[in-house]
Parts: structure tokens; C-alpha cells; sequence
């Protein structure tokens, strides 16, 4: 069920992926509590792990007044957070595409997701335990940097916009929440992008699906997760 848009069909590899350009960028953690009465306004669960928070190793930052907040990441430690020890990758983003929970986004998803042909997940697209974009990998570019990191959550703002995430004629996202943000990217990618402050919606990116195999050494490597089914 392909959406109005211009898209690449699925294709076998090799194959490239569009940058999408000058995107604003929100930053999330995981732990932060952005609105309890929301459904979605929880980072102590994601769209594919509802322990989300235990499994990662906790408050991606510091807990001041039992609230977990985040903290400036620095070059020195390699982006890493100081105040806990990750059982995953820190470099973790998301894009508003649900694959999983929203009923649109699964319907589509194996008529827009590059890779929905690929073994390991052609197999898969039927299945609503799995997700096809828990784990991908994204190339991000910001003031001359280059960082990469992996798919964690869905949003911000809505759920289903496949001519964004995966349109081939760099469009704007659908949502206007946020002033328009495009992601969410976790603290360690903020540092590493050298966006303006942890909690203001200034800085724009530019960013690109790639394969794993593409991905350079980097402190995004020092952890890799791999398990593409929903917890």
C-alpha cells in the first residue's frame, strides 16, 4: 500500500539512500519523561521495547529531584555519558515511522522500506513482532561532522510519514509539532553533532539511511545492538 509520494521501490543491494536535508533536530534520552498523561511521552519505554530504560542501563544522564535529565556529552569521553554505564548504543535516534504499532506505517511498510526485500527481513514483514527500522543504521552530518547512529524509537509527532523517512525528493516532514522537528537524537549524537544546546530546537541536519556495513569504527561502534524484535 505505497503512499502519494516519490519513492524508490525496494531493491536487492546494492543501493543508495537520498539525504534528507536541513532537518530541525530535537534531542531525547532515554528515562526522560517529556508528559506522563501522553501515550508517547515516555522515554523509559520505546516504540519497540517497553523496558527500554532497564535494558539500556538506566537514566541516560543524571536523576536530580527523581527526574531523569540529561547532561552535556563531551569529545574527551567519547560522547559517552558519565553517570551510566550503557548496555546499549548511546548514539540512538528516531524517525516518525512506526513500523510496528501504527496501523498505517504497518500496512505500508514492506511497499517503502528500502530493505523490506532484503533476507532477514523479507521474511519478516508480516509480522508484527519484528520491526524492519529497530536497529537501522543513520548517517548524520551537522557543521562539517559526520556521526552515525542506530534507530531506537519512532516520532517525533506522528507515526506514518513514509514520503519524508523514505521519499526520494527530500521532503519536508509531515508534523508540525516541535516546530517541525524531523528526529529525536539522543545526547551522545547531540555532542557529537555539536548542535545548539540539549533542549533547543535551533540545529539542523542532514541525514541518510546506510548500510551496517558501511558504518566507519567510531564511538558509535563500541556498541552495536542487533536485535530487531519488539520487547
Amino acid at each position: 500500500m505505497r503512499p502519494p509520494g516519490t519513492f524508490a521501490s525496494p531493491s536487492p543491494l546494492p543501493r543508495t539512500y537520498p539525504w534528507h536535508t536541513d532537518i530541525l533536530a530535537a534531542t531525547f534520552w532515554v528515562g526522560e519523561v517529556l508528559d506522563p498523561d501522553a501515550p508517547d511521552g515516555s522515554q523509559r519505554v520505546s516504540t519497540y521495547d517497553s523496558r527500554w530504560m532497564e535494558r539500556y542501563g538506566g537514566c541516560d544522564g543524571v536523576w536530580i529531584d527523581q527526574q531523569c535529565q540529561t547532561e552535556q556529552r563531551y569529545e574527551e569521553d567519547g560522547w559517552w555519558p558519565r553517570h551510566v554505564e550503557p548496555r546499549m548504543n548511546p548514539f540512538y535516534l528516531d524517525l516518525p515511522f512506526d513500523d510496528v504499532n501504527d496501523d498505517s506505517a504497518f500496512a505500508m511498510r514492506g511497499d517503502v522500506i528500502p530493505w523490506a526485500v532484503d533476507p532477514g527481513y523479507a521474511e519478516h514483514v508480516g509480522d508484527r513482532s519484528f520491526s524492519l527500522m529497530k536497529n537501522r543504521w543513520v548517517q548524520l552530518r551537522h557543521s562539517g561532522r559526520t556521526c552515525y547512529g542506530q534507530i531506537a524509537d519512532a516520532g517525533p509527532g506522528v507515526y506514518d510519514d513514509a514520503g519524508y523517512v523514505f521519499g526520494i525528493d527530500d521532503r519536508r516532514p509531515v508534523s508540525r509539532a516541535f516546530r517541525g522537528a524531523g528526529l529525536d537524537v539522543s545526547p551522545a549524537l547531540n555532542g557529537c553533532l555539536d548542535l545548539a544546546g540539549l533542549d533547543q530546537l535551533i540545529s539542523r541536519v542532514d541525514w541518510r539511511f546506510v548500510e551496517a556495513e558501511d558504518v566507519p569504527d567510531g564511538p558509535w561502534t563500541r556498541i552495536v545492538d542487533d536485535d530487531p524484535w519488539v520487547r
